[in-house]
Formats: structure tokens, sequence, C-alpha cells
């Protein structure tokens, strides 16, 4: 009976080991899902935009959409998810020009026509060079930038804003950390050992000076409610959570309605600080 739990409990660790061994090769794939074909742009929905070919500092050719709106006060630095690449994010795209602001949306390395592979460091360059586009070429001074980032975008958003100056932040279905996802879909790992990657948006979010509006589905069949409202709570003042409903991708069409009046209420707000400002500054 002895040797036969030794041999049971061997087998058993062989195995764990080796579900660890593979979890920690694999992450890369997991997290970082490309598609390279992009099939359709902005002008499916009979929007103007300007295919962009931007740099980043360590010399990948990036693509991404810029969609101008008329006499725009803002316009939006789109982070997407991890998925597919921009032309998945025509919905968003759509909802952002009827609202009246422009928007720029990227892939990261490794997605669509972007050069490269995709890495933690990468994204997070990958942003900035979006960020420096807008602003040296475009000319859009930073408190006119709203910095968007949805799923692992709202962690690369988070860090960038942690670094630049903008108007705003707004994360979409954001999680507090790579680590902490992890361990919600793989609790019965060590995954603070095996984890390759950090994306920790609860550290990024505590050195933002900007207003931020955090927005999360209590029904997110992939990140917690909870991860948002963790979010919320380290954020800095002036700070809006938003509580939608639907899954983790489709939640802010579900909730169209509110989404709506969030981001209506929200621009509001960010006009009457501008304005606030100004006249402090002329008086």
């Amino acid at each position: 009976m002895g040797s036969m739990l030794v041999s049971f409990f061997a087998v058993l660790f062989i195995a764990y080991w080796g579900l660890g061994t593979i979890l920690y090769f694999m992450q890369p794939t997991f997290l970082y899902c490309p598609m390279r074909e992009v099939s359709y742009t902005p002008e499916e929905l009979d929007l103007d935009f300007e295919d962009v070919v931007f740099q980043t500092d360590d010399g990948l050719r990036l693509n991404g959409w810029y969609i101008p709106a008329e006499n725009p006060q803002f316009t939006v630095l789109f982070c997407h998810g991890n998925g597919g690449n921009i032309m998945h994010r025509l919905d968003s795209i759509n909802f952002f020009h009827n609202l009246g602001l422009s928007c720029f949306v990227f892939d990261y390395r490794g997605y669509g026509n972007s050069e490269g592979k995709t890495t933690e460091e990468g994204t997070y360059l990958d942003a900035m060079a979006a960020y420096s586009w807008l602003t040296r070429v475009k000319k859009i001074p930073p408190d006119d930038i709203i910095i968007f980032g949805r799923s692992l975008g709202g962690s690369i958003a988070t860090h960038l804003a942690a670094k630049v100056e903008a108007g705003s932040l707004v994360i979409e279905s954001a999680f507090t950390s790579y680590v902490d996802i992890g361990k919600k879909f793989y609790p019965y790992m060590p995954v603070r050992w095996f984890a390759r990657f950090r994306y920790r948006t609860i550290d990024y979010v505590k050195d933002v000076r900007c207003p931020v509006m955090i927005i999360h589905s209590r029904s997110d069949d992939v990140v917690s409610f909870e991860f948002g409202l963790e979010l919320y709570e380290v954020a800095n003042e002036p700070k809006e959570f938003i509580e939608i409903f639907g899954s983790h991708n489709d939640g802010f069409l579900v909730s169209s309605e509110i989404y709506t009046k969030a981001w209506t209420k929200w621009l509001r707000y960010l006009r009457e600080a501008e304005s606030r400002a100004e006249r402090h500054l002329a008086s």
C-alpha cells in the first residue's frame, strides 16, 4: 500500500510539474492572440481615415488608423485588447466618431500590419510611439488626448498615462495585474513563480495624475468585476466608476445606453474642467 501511494504521488507530481512547464512556455500564446490579416477598414462605416505608419524607439514600423472628427475637442488614443487587430474595433471607432471624438487606434507589434514580435515591454513602447505620433506629427495638445484601453489594453494605457501628460485616462474591463488574472484561471498553480509577464495595472494607476474613468461589467466572464473596483479604489481623484452589464467582449454594446451616457457625462466634465483651467490662467 505504501509503495502504491508513493507511486501515485510521484505520478501526480510529474503531471503537475509537466502542466506547469507547459503553462510557462505557452504563456505568450495564451496572452497574445494576434491576427495578421486586416480585411476591413473604417471605409466600411463610410468614415474618412488616415492609414498611418509610424516608428517605435526600437525601430519597428507600426500601423494604425487615424479617424478625424469635425472640430473635435478630444482625441482618443485607443489601446485595444489582446485578440485580433484594429479591424475588430470598428464598433468602438464608430462609437467615438458619433460622440464627436477623433480616434487613433493602432496595432501592437506582431498584430495586423505592424512589424515585430509582441512582448510586454514592446507594447509599452508601441503605446508611447502612438502618443508621440499624435503630439508631434498631428500636433495635438496632451490635454486634448484621452488615453483609452480595453482589457489588456487597459494595462498598456494605464502604463502610458502614468508616464505622459493627458486629458484623461479611461480603462474598460481591465485587470489589476497579470499575476492576479493568472491566479483566477489557475488557482491550483504557483502563478507568481511561473509568471513571465507583469502588466501591473494596479501599480501604474497610482501614478496617473489626470482624471480617470473606470468601466467594468459585473458579469464580466473573463476579468472579474472586483478587479475594476480594486483599480478604482487606488486611483487618484478625480475619478469615476461606471458599472455596465454584459460579457467581457460585448459589454459596451449590450450596455450601449449606460455606456453612451457615461461617456457623454465624462466628456462634459472634462470640457468644464478645461474651461475652468483656461479661465484661471486668463485671470
